[in-house]
């Protein structure tokens, strides 16, 4: 589940968690950059791959636990990402990037 409590704005980087819309680009691992926030949809520039430098909408979901042992069920719906300051190794695998930051 991604976090519950999300501050953005324009010109963060995020990374899409889901997939959502593979036929658009928007595939899980996904790398965006906001260009506009409304409460239920985030319009979104998407940063490598075939699709990069096209505009796409994020919508809320409906995310339920898998692993919730509870006698009712837990729904959020929220959006399916996260901001990617950072990636993993194995996420910046196949992507080519102009400027590298290491921190050791």
């Amino acid at each position: 589940m991604p976090p519950s409590k999300l501050a953005l704005k324009i010109g963060c980087p995020i990374i899409l968690l889901r997939n959502l819309a593979s036929y658009q680009g928007l595939c899980n691992g996904s790398r965006l950059v906001v260009s506009h926030l409304t409460d239920h949809v985030i319009e979104a520039r998407i940063l490598s791959g075939n699709y990069a430098g096209k505009l796409v909408f994020i919508p809320r979901i409906t995310l339920t636990p898998s692993t919730a042992n509870l006698p009712f069920v837990f729904k959020r719906r929220q959006l399916p990402i996260r901001i990617a300051f950072a990636i993993t190794i194995n996420k910046s695998q196949g992507q080519s990037l102009k400027h590298v930051g290491l921190d050791l």
